[in-house]
Parts: C-alpha cells; structure tokens; sequence
C-alpha cells in the first residue's frame, strides 16, 4: 500500500469525526447529559487522532500524484487547507481532552470549555468541508491496480 492509498483510505474519519461531535454535543445541550457530552468530546479526540496518519502521508500522496501529471495547483490548494485544517483539529481535540477530563471532575468553568470547543468545532467543520472537497477534486487513477 503506497502513501496516496493510505492518504485516501484515512481521511474520512478526521473530515466526518467534526460533525458527529457538533451534533452530539448538540443533542447533550437538549437532553441535559453529561454523558453525551462526553461522547461528543470523545469523538472530537478521536477526529484529531485520526488526522494524524492522514496528515502524515500527504506530503507521499502528493509526490505520488504529481508524478502521474495531476495538477500541482488543485494539490497545492488541497494542501494548503489541509494544514491549517490539521492544526486546528489538534487544538480540537487537544481542548476535547481537556474538557473531557474537567467535565468528568465535575469543575464548574467546564461550561466555558465546552463553548470553546464547540464553537472551535464548527470552525473546523468548516475546513472539513473546504478540504475534502480541494482533495476530491484530485483525480486518483494511482489507487486502480494495474493488470
């Protein structure tokens, strides 16, 4: 498995994990649940776990797509989205944990932490979209086994 493989296998996790965590920490508002508050700050970890490995092989999937003759353009913008989306996905769930561990020892300023997060979390859902949307308007015909 080459790095474009692995890049398009592990991306839709950290461009998805934004949006369940929104909508659960969404639903815990209504519902009144500690529970699902601590859920939705879980998937938020997990969406900036998952960015890792995505994050990570880029810079193969790039150099593998390049070579084929895709548009150094449409790359270079995915790219430059995908940084700053990476980054604030860390800091995401860097303060999920952070309101995850608070929540859980019961602190009063949690409340504050969880605006944060969840206004972060929008942002970032945001950058999800642009995203995913430069890099799949690269073609991959690198993934396709050849007979």
């Amino acid at each position: 498995m080459n790095a474009a493989q692995i890049h398009l296998l592990s991306n839709h996790l950290p461009l998805t994990l934004p949006f369940i965590g929104i909508l659960i920490l969404l639903i815990s508002i209504f519902i009144k649940s500690d529970i699902a508050k601590r859920i939705g700050y879980l998937v938020l970890v997990l969406g900036g776990l998952f960015t890792i490995p995505t994050f990570l092989s880029g810079e193969g999937a790039e150099e593998i797509v390049e070579q084929i003759g895709r548009s150094h353009d449409l790359i270079h913008e995915h790219e430059e989205l995908a940084e700053t989306f990476a980054y604030l996905n860390y800091l995401l769930a860097l303060l999920a944990a952070f309101a995850l561990w608070f929540n859980w020892k019961k602190a009063h300023w949690e409340k504050y932490l969880f605006m944060i997060v969840l206004t972060l979390s929008i942002i970032v859902a945001g950058f999800a979209l642009c995203t995913g949307e430069s890099g799949g308007e690269i073609s991959h015909p690198e993934i396709h086994s050849k007979k």
